[in-house]
């Protein structure tokens, strides 16, 4: 059986340097290192946006909701919910951007999103295991697994995700690429209950690691919990330190929580703030 339902989703982030806080200037491959975190954290918290929102679509379906109710911000993309066989799970689900899908904020996607589900989204222990069909962002393809697993309540009182991506690579038009992999937690601090997703809000900690478009390996680790909220275009805050041997730590700051484009880089005493854009 499959079912038919639209899918809106946030759409990746690329960004422009501007007004250096200092007379001295970051140098180029500090630049480009940065460059690399921000658009691969973009593209895969993408795909959790993509993927939570389906999740929703097929929790609501379930309960005998209707495709034409979910039409929400882009009618671009379609969901598919395959059912391998006769028992309630595993689902499969399908996110079909067909071979090229204008949508929200005028970004290009094609090829599928596949998700393989083996339980309802609030069961502790259910996962959802993510791979991809010649999926590209804007002709940026996007490989890897993603493995979404619900680990529960925590203390306090939230809903817990723990989420990896193995073998994750971005390889752009050129044939250049990007190599990332991550273990992060995902804490719903709002929104998990409700029908409506745009009050969603997580706090996000943990680790990756990768190599950027020059080739050099780093490593970035959350220091201060990265605060998303599903009605941002962007993260509103929080901090990530990136390492690379022999250089000296980068460090990110996306701000105070405000819903703006806006982050600061810093290495050493020297920071620049960075505006946030959709286009390259």
């Amino acid at each position: 059986m499959k079912t038919k339902l639209f899918l809106g989703t946030a759409i990746f982030v690329l960004f422009a340097f501007n007004a250096c806080t200092k007379q001295n200037e970051l140098d180029q491959e500090s630049i480009d290192l940065a460059d690399d975190e921000i658009i691969s954290e973009a593209i895969f918290e993408d795909v959790f946006n993509s993927v939570d929102h389906a999740d929703i679509l097929l929790d609501d379906y379930l309960k005998g909701g209707s495709a034409k109710s979910l039409i929400v911000t882009d009618s671009c993309p379609v969901v598919s919910i395959d059912h391998p066989d006769d028992a309630v799970w595993p689902k499969t689900i399908i996110i079909d951007y067909g071979t090229l899908c204008t949508g929200f904020n005028g970004n290009t996607r094609s090829g599928k999103i596949i998700i393989v589900v083996s339980g309802p989204r609030r069961e502790e222990g259910s996962t959802r295991s993510v791979t991809f069909d010649n999926y590209y962002v804007n002709d940026v393809k996007v490989e890897g697994t993603k493995v979404i697993q619900n680990s529960g309540i925590n203390a306090s009182q939230n809903v817990v995700f723990s989420v990896t991506l193995t073998q994750g690579k971005l390889i752009f038009p050129d044939g250049r690429t990007v190599e990332r992999s991550f273990s992060h937690e995902r804490e719903w601090i709002a929104g998990f209950l409700t029908r409506n997703i745009w009050d969603d809000e997580c706090l996000i900690t943990g680790a990756a690691e990768g190599v950027t478009i020059r080739g050099f390996a780093y490593t970035k680790t959350i220091s201060s919990a990265l605060h998303w909220k599903r009605v941002c275009k962007f993260i509103v805050s929080g901090v990530v330190m990136i390492e690379r041997e022999g250089k000296e730590t980068a460090i990110l700051d996306y701000g105070s929580g405000e819903c703006d484009a806006k982050a600061v880089l810093t290495i050493g005493d020297v920071s620049k703030e960075i505006l946030l854009k959709y286009k390259r």
